[in-house]
């Protein structure tokens, strides 16, 4: 039997299309199989594809997963701002909804709320510590130039800083070989030129050699720079090919990251 599903392409962390990242967004009456699931992202292919069924529990008011092309995630940032984007758009029917909460199987309940003419994600905030350049030696070396330090978190998002955006514009990753060390995250950063940190993010083992904007890694990036920049409220740029511009905001322990969302293509996935 043939299955319609609402269908949504959403460029977030962007004002107009092609900037920021692409997301697919699906409404969903009720869970697919897990691999049908999978294999949506893979026909997609963007970074993710969120998937939104109604919470029946009454912790939230969606329930959400994502999945990239090749396997389902633990967490996205930038799919579940454009989330945020599509529902808060499609169920507002004449009413000015500021607020959307998901419930998710492996990162709690995140929340979605209007902040001017964009939105603010909150996420977990994600802690990294200290780590050494030996821990780090194959990393650094596929990286192709030594970072001023090293940081890591248990849940895999590795973080390099670099003395100044060019430095981390210049960088060209073996990205084969990172993709040998597994999922994990590899965040380069810096001070901004015009922004006040910049970054670029390497996920090959995931299936995204070079994120476009990363919501995830910015949930790291936001307690890892208020300890350097010695406040909780700051700009950033995902330097990539597409490039985004964020705000990011310290809230305990809640990364809010900000920013505009714009649908390209509002249709039907035929199953």
């Amino acid at each position: 039997m043939t299955q319609k599903i609402p269908y949504w392409h959403v460029d977030a962390f962007a004002a107009k299309p092609f900037g920021g990242n692409q997301a697919a967004v699906m409404v969903l009456e009720e869970w697919l199989p897990d691999d049908v699931l999978v294999a949506i992202g893979g026909e997609n292919l963007f970074a993710e594809t969120a998937f939104v069924v109604r919470d029946a529990t009454g912790e939230a008011d969606w329930e959400l997963r994502w999945c990239t092309p090749t396997f389902e995630i633990a967490l996205c940032g930038h799919a579940t701002l454009a989330s945020g984007h599509v529902l808060l758009t499609r169920d507002a029917a004449g009413r000015a909804l500021e607020r959307v909460t998901f419930r998710t199987r492996k990162s709690g309940v995140l929340e979605v709320v209007r902040a001017g003419e964009g939105y603010e994600l909150a996420l977990p905030a994600i802690p990294a510590t200290p780590d050494s350049r030996e821990n780090q030696a194959e990393a650094i070396r596929l990286l192709g130039a030594a970072p001023l330090e090293v940081a890591r978190s248990e849940l895999g998002y590795n973080i390099y800083l670099f003395e100044n955006e060019a430095a981390v514009r210049a960088l060209a990753p073996d990205i084969r070989g990172l993709e040998k060390l597994g999922k994990d995250q590899f965040i380069v950063t810096a001070p901004g030129e015009t922004t006040d940190i910049v970054s670029r993010v390497f996920v090959p083992g995931g299936g995204v050699d070079e994120d476009s904007v990363t919501g995830s890694a910015h949930a790291a990036l936001t307690p890892y720079w208020a300890k350097r920049l010695e406040r909780d409220s700051f700009t950033a740029h995902q330097a990539s090919t597409r490039g985004g511009d964020l705000t990011l905001r310290l809230d305990g322990s809640r990364a809010w990251l900000g920013g505009p969302c714009v649908t390209v293509v509002e249709g039907v996935f035929t199953l």
